[in-house]
């Protein structure tokens, strides 16, 4: 892995030095090392961390089944679009923060020729899939909730899609005029998939939360919301579900049995809200 170029703005997650690529490794200049894995992916979690919230190999392979179906590719556009006209010029890398397998900041990396990405997941299974999502993309295990091995102001975008936040570290990571772009569903996404199957509700004022959790920190610079109206198959409906946090409360087996019994084709709505934010000065 010594001639894959890793971003500048990767920090130690012990000491917070500067970490460099090295020939199958990642090291400060303390001498604390991590390795790059065969797959391409660094993992900066401590020994005895808890992962208790990271995707599973099934949650992982059900992703990258609906994913594929282009389902959310309209998401994945605007984002990238979204981003591109944040950054314009700005140095920095994009970063994504709960990236999962890296699809939507692959789609980014394509529209911004030269610039190089990093995804940050709790799940090595996810990061796994991710270092090879796209040629200038780099993965790194971490949890979103504690710190970022980031330099200070090394961002020029940070991207939330579908995924925990963490103002504080975004707003630290992110350089002078840099932005933060955020897409949550609505209540309505994927309703008539939560009312047959008995999944996890989206709380119907996220939208307020979310201002109220960004907000100390950020000023919302655009919101918009876009839907559209999906067609779903039966192995395109139990895999919706098994990528999303209502597998964490049911056997794989029983969802694939539950979704089996649905109409096909299902027809659901795609229903999300796109955001961009920007630092308080």
């Amino acid at each position: 892995m010594a001639d894959v170029q890793w971003p500048g703005g990767l920090s130690c997650p012990v000491c917070d030095a500067s970490l460099a690529a090295g020939r199958g490794v990642l090291r400060c200049a303390a001498g604390h090392s991590y390795d790059i894995a065969r797959q391409g992916y660094v993992n900066m979690l401590p020994p005895k961390a808890h992962i208790g919230t990271a995707d599973t190999p099934e949650m992982v392979a059900s992703r990258d089944v609906f994913l594929a179906s282009g389902h959310y590719r309209p998401i994945a556009e605007r984002v990238a679009e979204l981003v591109a006209t944040a950054v314009g010029e700005r140095p920095g890398a994009i970063v994504e923060v709960g990236a999962g397998t890296g699809e939507y900041l692959a789609v980014v990396l394509d529209r911004m020729t030269a610039r190089l990405g990093i995804a940050f997941d709790i799940s090595k299974h996810a990061c796994r899939r991710a270092a090879g999502a796209h040629e200038r993309m780099r993965a790194v295990v971490c949890d979103a909730w504690g710190r970022l091995p980031l330099r200070d102001g090394s961002a020029a975008a940070v991207m939330s899609i579908f995924a925990p936040r963490n103002p504080v570290e975004f707003a630290r990571v992110l350089a002078d005029g840099g932005a933060l772009v955020v897409v949550t569903p609505t209540a309505e996404h994927l309703g008539s998939l939560v009312r047959g199957l008995g999944l996890v509700r989206v709380d119907p004022r996220k939208d307020e939360r979310l201002e109220a959790q960004l907000s100390p920190r950020f000023g919302c610079v655009s919101s918009e919301h876009i839907e559209r109206r999906l067609r779903l198959s039966r192995a395109e409906v139990a895999a919706a579900v098994a990528m999303g946090p209502s597998a964490r409360h049911c056997p794989f087996e029983l969802l694939q049995e539950a979704s089996g019994a649905m109409p096909e084709p299902l027809e659901a709505l795609l229903s999300v809200r796109i955001s961009v934010w920007r630092t308080l000065l």
